[in-house]
């Protein structure tokens, strides 16, 4: 599945994000998760970066960057973060599933994981797995890459990010 995903769109993410002043993420339910554990790696990298949602998230500006995470794309929470990031002159990164979405339409740039999930129309694009595991799975992963390109673009070695690690566990 992963395989399918331009390469390029990874690479405009990753360069988004070095640009951008502040990284804010955005999803609901489990890939709003898989957005904040990329928040987490960003942090560790030394960036600054906030998950939508959060006491502690301020304002999001002209210069930064949201990432809005979104299987169906239609999470209406998310499509409106979108929005509002847009209209404070911030660009949007969009992550999902299907590619002519509310959420891919607003969007400055989108990456599409072709992931099946219980919204496929036909019973052959459906996943074993319930709901949008599979999306979330590859979404993981997927940050996870775009984050260790980030780490390797700064020089980051793994002692780096080693600081930055909570010790309040």
């Amino acid at each position: 599945m992963l395989g399918q995903v331009p390469v390029e769109g990874l690479e405009r993410l990753a360069e988004e994000v070095l640009k951008a002043d502040r990284t804010y993420v955005a999803g609901g339910g489990r890939s709003g998760l898989m957005a904040r554990a990329f928040a987490m790696r960003l942090m560790h990298l030394g960036l600054t970066s906030y998950a939508v949602g959060e006491t502690t998230t301020p304002a999001i500006a002209s210069g930064d960057l949201l990432l809005a995470c979104s299987a169906s794309g239609e999470t209406h929470v998310t499509v409106l973060v979108s929005r509002v990031a847009q209209q404070a002159g911030a660009r949007v990164f969009a992550i999902t599933a299907i590619p002519d979405s509310p959420m891919a339409k607003l969007a400055d740039e989108t990456i599409v994981i072709p992931a099946p999930s219980k919204r496929s129309q036909r019973w052959s694009e459906r996943s074993s797995q319930y709901g949008g595991s599979l999306f979330e799975q590859g979404l993981l992963i997927l940050l996870d890459a775009v984050s260790a390109e980030i780490g390797r673009r700064l020089g980051k070695r793994p002692q780096d990010l080693d600081s930055r690690h909570a010790n309040l566990e």
